[in-house]
């Protein structure tokens, strides 16, 4: 009998490690975002605002939520909101996109991960009351790297992704998003 009861323990002490180590099922993400749009000639609704060739920067929020089928891939809907005003010109660009998510490292500290969205944009600009705005596509590819905190609790240190816009048939595709804020593990 006592060797049973100290195998029983014995195998309970081992399998501690994995239940702590679940993945969580969903993750939502909410924090910051610097946008930068690169105009380079290229007509897009919200070119008023640049002050040079190169583009316009903008900053906004940006927001996800992650299903995690196992430890290593899940699905994400991302969702982000970017802003500026200049001269009286207002602008906004609004992005809603899609895809699969690899994480490279769910259980440990330190998690790097890799995701290819797809979906769509809203962009607009407004001075003293007129505006034009624009639907369109995008995609983004990028990463990032989550720190946890806790079990419950992250810190997503960076996200930066590759932001491809296409609006009236109009390609847009040197622009970066760079995010970060904090991840909800559940």
């Amino acid at each position: 009998m006592n060797k049973f009861v100290l195998l029983v323990l014995l195998v309970s002490l081992l399998m501690l490690p994995a239940i702590a180590q679940e993945t969580p099922k969903a993750e939502v993400f909410g924090g910051y975002q610097y946008t930068h749009i690169s105009v380079d000639g290229v007509a897009v609704p919200v070119a008023p605002l640049s002050s040079n060739s190169t583009g316009f920067s903008l900053n906004g929020w940006n927001a996800s939520l992650t299903g995690n089928f196992n430890k290593h891939f899940g699905v994400a809907a991302d969702f982000s909101g970017a802003y500026k005003s200049i001269s009286g010109v207002s602008a906004k660009i609004y992005t809603y996109t899609f895809g699969p998510v690899v994480s490279l490292n769910h259980e440990g500290t330190i998690n790097p991960f890799a995701h290819a969205l797809f979906g769509g944009a809203h962009a607009s600009a407004s001075f003293e009351g007129n505006g034009a705005g624009s639907n369109g596509f995008s995609m983004m590819m990028g990463g990032g790297v989550d720190a946890k905190v806790s079990p419950r609790l992250a810190i997503r240190a960076i996200q930066a992704d590759w932001v491809y816009y296409r609006f009236e048939g109009i390609g847009q595709s040197k622009n970066v998003r760079i995010s970060t804020g904090v991840v909800f593990r559940f």
